[in-house]
């Protein structure tokens, strides 16, 4: 270096070298102490030092070097212009890309392709195939590059005619058999939904590489062909094809909705021994996988194996804690996402409000409501629905109305959002109230909306109005599913009107299902209707043999009866085939905290024995406590 230290062509060689080589602000310094050694900078100087810039998205770097290459006279030079365009396409500024597309008079096919690039870079596939209708007149030749961005653009806005056009330039060029490109007219078939035709093009390849196999994955993927994705990496691997890291991913997403959990496991240990489980996108492939087959542990292998993790790798952590019952966790994730130097989005924060909303933790929701508020997230729609739903859901109805109607925009599961919330809280006169509010709105109450107005009148043992709700279901193009059977029958159940109920499931234009049938049997039991509680009863035990639930039902339905032959029988069965009772449980937060209280735990046991020892000190006259500051006390 020293010996050659005037020459420009070595410091070229090393600008270039620290580039490829990732060593960007290398690259920089270089061009920088070039400058001050008055070295004749060149095109190919300038054009190194912009794909620096472009690889470290240092745009204030990249201004710089375009000042110093307008001052030089290179501003029509094509090799430097071209570069130029790129570097700020690649950084995202691609209104500067159209002025010094617009500045260059002599344009070379090279130039063309360049500001086609960065359209399409940006997302912008309708001004990527302007460029291209304004080059032709221009007697512009499309080259190999031309014709490969066309056919990416034609398949980003799903334009069937256009990619036909795109096609027919193909085949007129003799760069028809190149590689790139029938990757390029495979891609676009897929994303157009014409998968028969990306298969016709990928058997004509003479040659495939992992471009191609990739582009036939993906497509396959995307049009839900999730075995024949599977076949496809199968026969990318016996042809000595090395997957990337976008292969492995589509794979386990392929598995994942399979259910090929072998399958998935195996890509997992093969990304592992690649180095492939390191890149965010199939970290977050095997998150998902892992999942949806209640592997937590091994989740949080594959999202700690992550070198640099994205937000779409947080997100998928954050929600399969919540759904794997979880939801503490996702919530303290959110936190950590911020420590990591990312935003959280409308995704983060909708997974962590639906955890909180699980949990009934309202100051938990309001911490994460004032982060929306500074983020100004609530321009998504789905982020305030769930902040309504989490508000409901805690009984704060107040708030909840006042996120409700500071919306800008109300769509059906807003409104469902605050009917069940008004339903679930007593409030079953508003709740009806809201359901004319919907339809002048403008939208359509659903199978939620009845619902939960059915279960609302149901609360407030408002039967013949919730029976008026679901007869007029259908007449609002809503049909009636299982649940909504279930409501009612629940619904006369508890209005004492058993034999309503009975004939009502008789009429049914579905079979019966467990809830209707454990419905029947409360109500009966709760009626002193034991003929039908018996009879509900055995219908549910033929259904669910093993379930516990039936058979303790059934077995209080006996001892409140006074059977206690039948109740000695039933627990000698339940005790021969090891029946056993989920506990249910009770929550409540306090100073930040949520204490779960689990029905025969040691907390309830402990508050029990508290209020005996309360109740005879009171009888006794041995407390001077009134009753509400000893009941106080016990909780």
């Amino acid at each position: 270096m020293l010996e050659n230290k005037h020459s420009i062509a070595v410091w070229n060689s090393m600008i270039n070298g620290f580039c490829e080589n990732g060593v960007w602000r290398n690259s920089l310094q270089l061009y920088s102490s070039a400058k001050n050694e008055a070295l004749e900078l060149g095109s190919t100087t300038f054009s190194s030092v912009l794909t620096a810039c472009s690889q470290g998205e240092a745009v204030d770097f990249g201004c710089q070097v375009h000042s110093d290459l307008v001052k030089m006279g290179f501003e029509q030079d094509s090799y430097a212009s071209t570069s130029l365009l790129t570097f700020y396409a690649k950084c995202g500024v691609v209104e500067d890309a159209e002025c010094v597309f617009n500045s260059v008079r002599d344009r070379t096919v090279g130039i063309w392709n360049s500001m086609i690039s960065a359209y399409i870079n940006c997302g912008d596939a309708n001004n990527a195939l302007d460029v291209y209708i304004k080059m032709r007149p221009e007697q512009v030749e499309p080259d190999f590059f031309t014709v490969s961005n066309v056919l990416i653009a034609c398949g980003m806005i799903g334009s069937h005619q256009l990619g036909e056009t795109a096609y027919g330039e193909l085949i007129k060029r003799p760069v028809k058999q190149s590689l790139a490109l029938q990757s390029a007219l495979l891609t676009m078939y897929s994303k157009l939904g014409s998968f028969e035709e990306s298969c016709k093009v990928f058997r004509e390849m003479r040659t495939k590489d992992v471009v191609a196999w990739g582009s036939m994955i993906s497509g396959s993927l995307e049009n839900r062909k999730f075995e024949e994705v599977l076949i496809l990496f199968k026969g990318m691997i016996s042809e000595g094809v090395k997957p990337d890291a976008s292969v492995v991913a589509s794979s386990i997403v392929a598995c994942l909705v399979y259910g090929d959990v072998k399958l998935g496991c195996c890509l997992h240990g093969m990304s592992i021994k690649e180095g492939l489980d390191l890149d965010s996108c199939t970290g977050r492939a095997l998150i998902e996988f892992y999942s949806k087959f209640k592997k937590v542990e091994m989740a949080e292998e594959a999202f700690s194996s992550v070198l640099v993790k994205n937000l779409a790798a947080w997100n998928a952590f954050i929600s399969c804690n919540s759904l794997n019952g979880l939801p503490n966790i996702s919530i303290s994730l959110l936190p950590r996402v911020l420590q990591d130097g990312l935003c959280p989005d409308s995704v983060s924060v909708t997974l962590a409000l639906a955890a909180a909303a699980e949990l009934a933790a309202l100051l938990v929701g309001k911490a994460i409501h004032g982060y929306i508020i500074r983020s100004l997230l609530f321009n998504e729609n789905q982020v305030e629905n769930t902040l309504v739903d989490l508000c409901a859901k805690c009984g704060s109805l107040v708030y909840a109305e006042r996120v409700f109607r500071n919306m800008e925009k109300r769509d059906i599961v807003t409104w469902n959002s605050m009917i069940g919330g008004y339903g679930s809280h007593g409030e079953c006169h508003r709740a009806i109230g809201m359901l004319k509010e919907v339809r002048d709105s403008g939208e359509s109450p659903d199978g939620v909306t009845f619902l939960s107005l059915i279960s609302s009148c149901n609360h407030s043992g408002l039967i013949d109005t919730g029976l008026s709700l679901f007869r007029s279901m259908r007449e609002s193009g809503v049909e009636p599913q299982m649940e909504h059977y279930v409501t009612v029958v629940d619904l006369l159940g508890r209005g004492g009107r058993v034999e309503e109920a009975w004939e009502f499931v008789e009429g049914m234009a579905m079979v019966p299902e467990r809830g209707i049938w454990l419905s029947l049997l409360s109500a009966c039991k709760v009626h002193g209707r034991f003929e039908l509680g018996e009879a509900a009863a055995y219908k549910l035990l033929e259904m669910e043999p093993e379930n516990g639930g039936g058979y303790v039902q059934l077995l209080n339905l006996y001892v409140e009866g006074g059977f206690k032959e039948k109740a000695a029988e039933l627990r000698s069965l339940m005790k021969e085939k090891g029946v056993r009772k989920v506990a249910g449980c009770s929550w409540i937060e306090v100073k930040d905290k949520v204490e779960v209280f689990y029905s025969g735990g040691t907390k309830m046991v402990s508050i029990c024995e508290t209020l005996d020892g309360l109740r005879s000190s009171m009888k006794r006259g041995e407390c001077g406590w009134g009753v509400g500051e000893a009941l106080l006390l016990s909780v």
